[in-house]
């Protein structure tokens, strides 16, 4: 069984803990600084699955392809296909609806 530490203690490292991240280095247990995403956002990143439909992103994302080159969504929140019938992949074109896909 551990001992907690004192409060003065964890203070003390959590203003050590912030002033990394500021200089964008990783701390154990702290997310780094994000970047602003495609809509100018630091906000977490979400998505939602659509049910028998695409994954919804939004939030402060960055897309990257199999070679880590960003890809340009043109917007905040995008649909990214999961039925692999888009024409325009990664994104969704509506194409689950005519493949008839069912997410399992």
């Amino acid at each position: 069984m551990s001992a907690q530490r004192p409060a003065a203690d964890r203070d003390r490292d959590q203003d050590q803990d912030q002033e990394s991240v500021r200089g964008q280095e990783p701390v154990r247990g702290q997310e780094p600084v994000r970047d602003p995403g495609p809509g100018g956002s630091a906000e977490p990143v979400s998505i939602t699955v659509c049910p028998d439909g695409p994954l919804l992103v939004r939030g402060g994302y960055q897309l990257l392809d199999g070679d880590d080159r960003p890809i340009d969504p043109g917007r905040a929140t995008v649909a990214l296909c999961r039925c692999g019938a888009s024409s325009i992949k990664p994104f969704c074109d509506g194409s689950h609806k005519r493949a008839r896909f069912r997410a399992r």
